[in-house]
């Protein structure tokens, strides 16, 4: 659902093409990870929840919200290497933005490594009472290409956004 005038970020989401985002009524939508970085640079309470394994960090890297004066928020959707879903992955999340200043009209993006843990974290954060959790499609890494390899098609690493590793 795009935001109504008079929110938090009316204003802040024009600059974000909001046809683009595929709404569902589970979900604020879906951002590709241009719009994403638009949205986190232009409003200051903004934030992003990268819900990706601590593997995935250690060893594939993270967003760099530095230029932003920002950090992404580390909260496993899924534990590896059993894949067990965090069953207290929506207080955890909730507690971390809070500490941060969100509230549950702040805007709050979602990635993982193509799309899919972060939008099942934003509908899980919508029923949780967030107005706008948002899904960055393509994730971190984007989907695969003809090869069976992901990097180059689209997502937050293929679109030159910053990150870095550990």
């Amino acid at each position: 659902m795009p935001p109504q005038c008079g929110s938090v970020t009316c204003g802040v989401l024009g600059a974000v093409d909001m046809a683009s985002a595929k709404s569902g009524a589970d979900y604020a939508g879906d951002l590709d990870a241009t719009e994403a970085w638009s949205l986190l640079s232009s409003n200051p309470k903004a934030q992003l929840v990268d819900v990706r394994t601590r593997a995935e960090w250690s060893f594939v890297g993270v967003t760099d919200l530095s230029e932003i004066g920002r950090e992404p928020h580390l909260i496993e959707w899924q534990s590896f290497p059993a894949m067990s879903v965090n069953e207290n992955f929506s207080a955890d999340a909730a507690q971390a933005l809070s500490a941060a200043g969100a509230d549950t009209q702040t805007p709050i993006l979602f990635l993982c490594r193509s799309g899919a843990r972060s939008r099942a974290a934003a509908i899980a954060m919508t029923n949780a009472g967030f107005t706008q959790a948002f899904n960055i499609a393509g994730g971190f890494e984007g989907d695969l290409n003809g090869k069976k390899h992901r990097g180059e098609y689209n997502g937050w690493k293929a679109q030159g956004l910053p990150w870095r590793q550990s």
